[in-house]
């Protein structure tokens, strides 16, 4: 990379940096002197998602420099290590900073023996009190192998993995990637890898059910290789593990590579520290009131603090471990179940103790301040423009086949060059789901479905975290669209959404220019935002704005049905009786 390529570049020395194993982004930055967000620019145009306080490895950071002309120095054999995304002990006492245990969240296919393997691992047997695979137990818990604690999350799979990461949270150190022997990959396998490569999280491949007749471990290899996952068996880097949740062969060769990697990882927290942690799952009990599953990442929590999560708080009355017993206090990589907190709080919400009620309700108020979300959307493509003058955009891709997939990506790698780039972070056939949602959210992508619609819930849920999904049937249409975003020459469409109906039963004159419309809402809602078409003898003799809305004589934002008011129109005072207004509202076309 030359100098003269960008302005970030100008004047600045191809200098060699001495960079860790492992650095937060905005140390990255510091020692770069230049502003953190271009560096978390700089990231995105390699595809990788972090905010200013993540810490990211080396191998990663030695790239992202070379965009602001400098080089990074190759670590030693030592340095060389796997780091945790989870809290920094960065500026801690060297004396309060302690190992912890690593936290292992296991993600796959359904039925590829997830809740076997983990009921193996308990020494429990839970399984046929499980119905259609979800799983019912408790969502962490806490094992020991060879003297040493492992905690584990289990959730019904990679939706809470990503909930929890597009809240900020970052929780898992390892995670587990389970495939059947017999099945391979599956599709819900593939979207697990999409999530831990987004989460950037060591990875563990466990091949379940090598006991059955028709298993072949060699083929999960071979599959895996065609994702660019390379195992150890076969002159890769990435860890393989054959089990059987049933016999239990392989479960303790497992256990040790969890250990292994995790003391690679030097996992640490301060347990004198600052209390943090992160809801897993949330209730309500009907005869304990709320009960909230959390891990703790840093700190001690103690019955009697007061908790503040997300947009609720309590003073803990009560805290329980992963096996139903009473505890006063719960430290680093600790799961545990509180109660006392006033709601039920969302999976992912960070935890943190605070002195006192006032403070408390001081940290809700400010978080429901900021609640209005500013939505990722296409025409935002333009203005992300990162080093060497390059825009981009990120994509969640689904299609109806999968035979159209290759198509897509094919027509939308052509739009790449020197200024521009898509960065599809997941494509993939079948409907547009709320787990794609969160991904989405923690990816800061927007969703494109190419003959394909959002399923149950995801549509509620794109609006409330505001997520743009725009829909096509044309694939020329959708690759004009992404190439006009890059341009900045895309335009947002509207169409006109029904909204009510009403009749003008009097008419009253307002000085001598003004006449106001006496009227009465015969359907839906006359509201002050839209727009009115004026309907005489069946055709439509005016469109235009409402000027006021009033009821009785006080202005307001709508009169609904049944209801009487008067309203005034911009630019239009002939009304007559009898006229129909229809109301319209503008919603954007995606």
């Amino acid at each position: 990379m030359t100098n003269d390529s960008s302005d970030i570049n100008q004047g600045i020395k191809s200098e060699i940096l001495d960079i860790p194993a492992a650095i937060s982004v905005s140390d990255l930055a510091d020692l770069m002197d230049v502003n953190p967000v271009e560096v978390v620019k700089g990231l995105m145009r390699g595809g990788y998602m972090f905010a200013v306080n993540d810490v990211i490895e080396h191998d990663i950071a030695s790239v992202v420099v070379q965009i602001f002309g400098f080089k990074a120095k190759s670590p030693t054999q030592n340095d060389k290590t796997l780091t945790s995304l989870s809290v920094s002990t960065e500026g801690e006492d060297p004396k309060d900073v302690i190992t912890r245990p690593p936290i292992v969240t296991i993600l796959g296919h359904v039925d590829h023996g997830k809740t076997t393997l983990l009921d193996t691992i308990r020494k429990t047997n839970v399984v046929d009190g499980e119905a259609g695979g979800i799983t019912q137990h408790i969502a962490a818990y806490q094992i020991k192998h060879d003297a040493q604690t492992i905690t584990f999350l289990d959730t019904p799979g990679h939706e809470a993995f990503t909930a929890m990461r597009a809240r900020g949270a970052q929780v898992t150190d390892i995670a587990i990637l389970v495939i059947a022997a017999d099945d391979g990959i599956m599709p819900q396998t593939l979207e697990a890898i999409d999530h831990v490569r987004a989460a950037n999280v060591p990875m563990i491949i466990a091949i379940t059910k090598i006991d059955v007749p028709n298993a072949n471990v060699d083929d999960v290899y071979r599959q895996l290789s065609e994702q660019n996952i390379l195992v150890e068996a076969w002159g890769g880097d990435v860890i393989s593990i054959p089990l059987s949740g049933i016999t239990g062969e392989g479960i303790p060769e497992l256990l040790e590579n969890i250990l292994l990697v995790s003391e690679i990882s030097e996992l640490k927290a301060n347990p004198k520290g600052k209390v943090r942690g992160v809801v897993i799952e949330s209730k309500l009990d009907k005869s304990r009131g709320v009960i909230t599953t959390a891990l703790i990442q840093t700190g001690t929590i103690r019955q009697g603090d007061i908790l503040v999560t997300g947009e609720t708080y309590g003073k803990i009355r009560a805290m329980f471990d992963d096996k139903g017993e009473k505890i006063i206090t719960a430290g680093p990589s600790k799961p545990i179940e509180i109660m006392g907190i006033n709601d039920v709080p969302i999976s992912g919400s960070i935890v943190e103790i605070v002195e006192s009620d006032k403070e408390a309700k001081s940290i809700i108020s400010a978080k429901s301040n900021k609640l209005s979300r500013e939505g990722i959307t296409l025409q935002d493509a333009h203005s992300r423009n990162i080093a060497n003058n390059v825009r981009h955009i990120d994509l969640i891709i689904k299609t109806d086949v999968q035979g159209s997939i290759e198509a897509v990506k094919t027509v939308l790698d052509d739009l790449n060059s020197d200024t521009t780039r898509v960065n599809i972070i997941r494509i993939a056939s079948g409907g547009i789901t709320e787990r794609d949602i969160m991904l989405a959210v923690a990816s800061k992508a927007v969703i494109i479905g190419f003959n394909t619609l959002p399923e149950g819930g995801a549509k509620t849920l794109a609006k409330q975290e505001g997520i743009e999904i725009r829909n096509y049937t044309i694939i020329y249409k959708l690759v004009e669209d992404i190439q006009n975003a890059l341009d900045g020459l895309l335009e947002t469409e509207y169409q006109e959404v029904y909204v009510g109906r009403a009749t003008i039963r009097a008419i009253f004159n307002v000085g001598r220019h003004t006449k106001v419309a006496g009227i009465y809402v015969n359907d839906g809602k006359a509201t002050r935002d839209s727009q009115v078409h004026i309907i005489r003898s069946g055709e439509k003799v005016f469109e235009g704005s409402i000027t006021t809305l009033k009821h009785f004589k006080n202005d307001v934002k709508e009169v609904t049905n049944g209801f009487e008011g008067g309203l005034t129109v911009e630019g239009f005072n002939e009304f007559e009786e009898n006229d129909e207004l229809e109301f319209y509202g503008l919603e954007e076309i995606t």
